[in-house]
This record gives structure tokens, C-alpha cells and sequence, in this order.
């Protein structure tokens, strides 16, 4: 069987290789999440330059998602030709050095600018670097992909205490992302050689030859070209759902927790919960995966988030608000991950297109989510906006009963019970 990423010495196919290239994604990672915690801690200073209100920022805030999207859509159709370490590369270091200009902004059309730069960024290196994930867990045999989210968590927490640092000191934050960025790049650039590459893993592959005489089956040979399949539309539903979740829970936990006498700082005790609760079980969930499959999994998580902030709703109480959004976070902390190497496996799309393909389905969802459930709240309360949540939930639980597990990530087949 070929190395993973094959053969040269130092390169991740080489002994100790696999290692080395699970510490540089991972370091992808920890960079995507500190400079994007990075940011959102000094959102209010950044504000407060421009001297905006709450609806000019918002519009403002809408360039970044646009850029995201032009992102994904170029990359859906490139990516098989170019790769996903390629653009992992262009995105980070665009992301490091685009994100102190930004904080630097003195006027609304300059700051539009550089977040629409940011977006596309953000989208050259949150897809592939998944992709390339997906690589190193193949080459594990075994499901670690929810580990690489953790690190994300852990690089969020990491920018943002930084941002608490720096503004207890009273840096702009410009000096604080440029002195944090300087360091994030030093340690990118000791680890970004060791990167795999889709490509490369495609080329180590085995070739079968066929004789001369024989005709293609279209029920046995791959079709590399095809995009969307009825398998990739369910994990992009899976995938959309599960974000409008996140992106609700985060935009309104604390919120709903206020709304029921809880206090500001009972409502931010209830995001820390939720926050800290994804965090814990992306330290366990490739394990459970192992044991459990991944069609049963995605469905028992959706199912506790179901029964959890449902349960959290139907109470109505400050602690019942905390536990049901930290019973959120466990059911949905592992979901995107799983979905991930689900897509990454398919046999009939190159994995780094189809987690391409499954970044740009999941994407209308950061621009639906918080907006739907705002709307709902207008006219039910922000408790009945927020059964959004639970609904979502419940409707991955059905999706995920289509999911098919073709391929596990040492190439060997696994089909559920009653797949």
C-alpha cells in the first residue's frame, strides 16, 4: 500500500512524517481560530474608530461572508487541480497579514474592503484545511478530525483572552493582532512544509489496469468528475443545519438568558457553557465516533440537543438555559467534523472538492441563521425563535438515517447496521 503523502524524507510519508503533518494542520487550526478570536475581541474598539451604529455595522460586517462566498465558489471548481495545501497557504498568510489593516480602518469603505479581503481568506483556508485534515486522518486508520476542531476552540480562546489582555493594557488593536499575527506566522512557517497535500495523496494512490478488452462499468468505475451527489446534499443539509445552530446559539444564548432575569454576566456564563461544552467533547468525540459509527453518532448528538434545549426552552429558567445550551454544545460540537471525513470518503468525488462543495453549502447558513431566529423572536419571544434550534436539530436527526458510511478513513468499507 503507498505511503499517505508519500515518500521523501521529512515529507509526511517519511517515518514520523504523519506526525509532523497532524502538528501542521493542527497549527492551521489554532491560526484560524486565534486570529478570528483575535478580532472578535476588539469588535467594540474597531467600532468605536469608525463610530458606527448597530445597523451600519451590521451591513458593514456583510462584506466578509460575500468574500467567503466568491472564495468558495472559485475553489469548487479549482481545487481538484490545485489541491488544498496551495490555497491553505495563500489563505493563512493573507488572513495574518490582512487582519491588523483591518483593526487599522478609519473609515467604513476602507473597513468593507478588508473584510471582503478577509472573507475570501477565510474561505481559501477553512475548506482545504479540513480537506487536508481529512488526509491525516486517512493516514491514522481512525477518526481524529474532531481534534483539529478542538484546536480550533482552543486557538478562539487563546485570541480572544489576548484581545482581554491587550485592553486591559489599553493596545490598540492593531498592535495587539500584529504582535499576536507575528507570532502565529512564526509558527506557520516552522510547520508549513510538513503540510500533506490532496494531490499528492491522489498520485500515491495504486493503479488498477484493466485489460485492453474490457468495457468500463458505469456501476463499478469511479466517476472522479461528478460534483453534487445525493449523499453530498445530505451532509451539506447536515452541515447547514448544524451552523445555523452554532451561530444561533452564539448569537443569542446570552441573550435569552437576560431575557429571563439572569443579568448580563449570567449571560455570559451561559456562552461560556455552551462554548466550554463543545470544547470537552471534541477532546472525546473521535472516540466515541469509533465505537458508535458515524451515522450513530451524528444521530444520538442531534437527539441531545433535541431533548436538552428543548427541555432548557420548555423550563424557561436561568440554569435550565445554561444546561440546555451546554447540552447543545455536546450535540453539536462534533457534528461539522464527522461530516467532514464523511465527505472527504465519498468514492466518487475527490475529497478535497467534496469538502469544498459541502464549505459552500454550509455557508448561506452564517448569513440565515441569527436573522431567522431575530425575526421569530419579534413575533413569538425569543424563546419560541429559539425552537429554530431545537427544529434544526431534529431534522438532522432525520437526515443523518440517509447517511452512508462507504468508506472509513483507512479505505477499508464499513456499512452501519441497517445501512
Amino acid at each position: 500500500m503507498a505511503e499517505p503523502f508519500g515518500s521523501d524524507d521529512g515529507a509526511p510519508g517519511a517515518p514520523g512524517g504523519l506526525r509532523q503533518s497532524r502538528v501542521a494542520v493542527a497549527v492551521l487550526f489554532v491560526l484560524a481560530g486565534a486570529v478570528m478570536g483575535g478580532w472578535a475581541g476588539r469588535i467594540p474598539s474597531v467600532r468605536a474608530q469608525l463610530g458606527v451604529s448597530d445597523g451600519e455595522w451590521g451591513l458593514i460586517v456583510l462584506a466578509s461572508p460575500l468574500g467567503v462566498l466568491v472564495s468558495l465558489l472559485v475553489l469548487s471548481r479549482v481545487i481538484t487541480r490545485t489541491g488544498a495545501r496551495r490555497p491553505c497557504l495563500i489563505g493563512a498568510g493573507a488572513m495574518l497579514g490582512l487582519m491588523p489593516l483591518a483593526a487599522l480602518a478609519s473609515s467604513p469603505p476602507v473597513l468593507i474592503g478588508c473584510l471582503f479581503a478577509i472573507g475570501v481568506a477565510t474561505g481559501l483556508l477553512f475548506g482545504p484545511m479540513n480537506a487536508l485534515a481529512v488526509e491525516v486522518e486517512r493516514g491514522y486508520g481512525r477518526s481524529i478530525l474532531s481534534s483539529f476542531h478542538f484546536w480550533f476552540s482552543g486557538g478562539q480562546f487563546i485570541g480572544g483572552m489576548l484581545g482581554v489582555l491587550a485592553g486591559l493594557l489599553e493596545l490598540s488593536p492593531s498592535v495587539q493582532l500584529a504582535a499576536s499575527n507575528l507570532m502565529l506566522a512564526a509558527l506557520f512557517l516552522a510547520t508549513a512544509r510538513f503540510l500533506p497535500d490532496t494531490r499528492r495523496a491522489a498520485d500515491d494512490a495504486p493503479e488498477v489496469h484493466e485489460p485492453l478488452t474490457s468495457l468500463p462499468d458505469p456501476e463499478r468505475t469511479p466517476r472522479r468528475t461528478r460534483s453534487w451527489t445525493p449523499q453530498l446534499v445530505v451532509l451539506a443539509a447536515i452541515s447547514f443545519l448544524t451552523s445555523i445552530n452554532e451561530g444561533g446559539a452564539v448569537q443569542w444564548s446570552a441573550q435569552y438568558t437576560v431575557s429571563l432575569g439572569g443579568g448580563v454576566a449570567m449571560g455570559s456564563l451561559t456562552l461560556v457553557c455552551y462554548s466550554l461544552a463543545i470544547a470537552s467533547i471534541r477532546v472525546f468525540g473521535d472516540r466515541l465516533v469509533g465505537r458508535l459509527g458515524r451515522r450513530r453518532f451524528l444521530q444520538l448528538s442531534a437527539g441531545l440537543s433535541v431533548v436538552g434545549l428543548g427541555t432548557g426552552l420548555l423550563i424557561g429558567t436561568v440554569p435550565a438555559a445554561m444546561v440546555g445550551f451546554a447540552c447543545l454544545g455536546v450535540g453539536s460540537g462534533c457534528i461539522v467534523p464527522t461530516v467532514m471525513t464523511l465527505a472527504g470518503n465519498q468514492p466518487t468525488v475527490p475529497s478535497a472538492k467534496a469538502v469544498a462543495l459541502i464549505s459552500l453549502g454550509e455557508w448561506p447558513a452564517f448569513l440565515l441563521g441569527p436573522p431567522v431566529i431575530g425575526g421569530l423572536a419579534e413575533l413569538f419571544g425569543l424563546r419560541g425563535g429559539l425552537v429554530v434550534i431545537v427544529l434544526g436539530a431534529a431534522a438532522i436527526v432525520v437526515l443523518a438515517g440517509f447517511v452512508r458510511e462507504r468508506t472509513t478513513p483507512s479505505g477499508h468499507r464499513h456499512d452501519p447496521v441497517g445501512a
